[in-house]
């Protein structure tokens, strides 16, 4: 006899309920003495725990391999872009290298202005940090100040050379949250303080993307793409640098993680038959 409850989720079901959902952390690529290692920030990962996911660092896809990257969507009910001491080249909004002294990450370039698309079309819950905040705009169409510094009416949003850590992300300048915005939304105040160490910035904001925060000199520092099917976000400070005591990364990771189960929980859990 079959002991089992009528309408009771099977082991299978019920175990893919609890899993936690799954959030793919693309990798950068970096040289190690004469060996090419693929790495990711541990805070990145750190963060991604503290959403309440499990955090999965992959390397770059083949891009002639498109079974791959489907391969890979195909486990993903979230999507982490880290940020990089890298720059996204600009080959990828028309502009030459300005700085050839600062560096680049072509491999990650390319596979990640390719993913990004597929992430919002299939609904995948996407948080980009910095670097992907950046990566975000240039795939979707926009494009990049190389050096914010050096234009005409915007501060040095870079962090100070050679300070600790600590000084580096401490916090720096204020952030003016859109009102109405899914950002201010989500966090229920209008302007928050974040730390500030990139040397590249938003210029041209890609077609699709609502600007949710602007630093005091103007340029943008947070959007979503109000057209996506899932939970999206970029921003250009970085909300991982101890997020466990910092309120405002707190609630952006809960709101991310909340989305990533979300997602798991309607393409990963069987739907029961209220029939059954």
């Amino acid at each position: 006899m079959n002991a089992s409850v009528i309408g009771a989720p099977t082991l299978v079901e019920a175990s893919a309920a609890r899993a936690r959902p799954v959030v793919l952390v693309p990798a950068c690529n970096r040289m190690m003495g004469h060996h090419a290692f693929h790495v990711a920030g541990k805070k990145y990962v750190d963060a991604v725990r503290l959403a309440g996911c499990q955090p999965l660092i992959v390397p770059t896809a083949e891009l002639h391999n498109q079974d791959e990257l489907d391969a890979l969507l195909d486990l993903a009910d979230g999507v982490l872009l880290t940020g990089s001491a890298s720059n996204v080249h600009p080959r990828h909004f028309g502009e030459d290298v300005h700085d050839h002294a600062l560096p680049l990450d072509p491999a990650r370039d390319d596979w990640t202005l390719a993913l990004i698309p597929r992430v919002l079309a299939r609904g995948i819950p996407l948080f980009a940090i910095c670097r992907g905040f950046q990566e975000t705009n240039v795939a979707l169409g926009g494009s990049l100040h190389q050096a914010v510094q050096e234009v005409p009416g915007q501060h040095d949003h870079r962090a100070a050379a050679g300070a600790s850590a600590e000084v580096q992300y401490g916090l720096a300048h204020d952030v003016n949250l859109v009102p109405g915005g899914m950002l201010e939304r989500t966090l229920g105040i209008g302007h928050i303080r974040v730390n500030s160490v990139h040397g590249q910035g938003l210029n041209r904001l890609a077609p699709g993307l609502a600007v949710e925060a602007r630093a005091p000199d103007g340029l943008v520092e947070a959007f979503t793409m109000e057209r996506a099917m899932g939970f999206n976000l970029g921003v250009q400070w970085h909300p991982e640098w101890q997020a466990a005591s910092n309120p405002v990364s707190l609630r952006l990771f809960e709101a991310f993680g909340v989305a990533c189960a979300a997602f798991r929980d309607r393409h990963r859990v069987p739907h029961q038959d209220p029939d059954r």
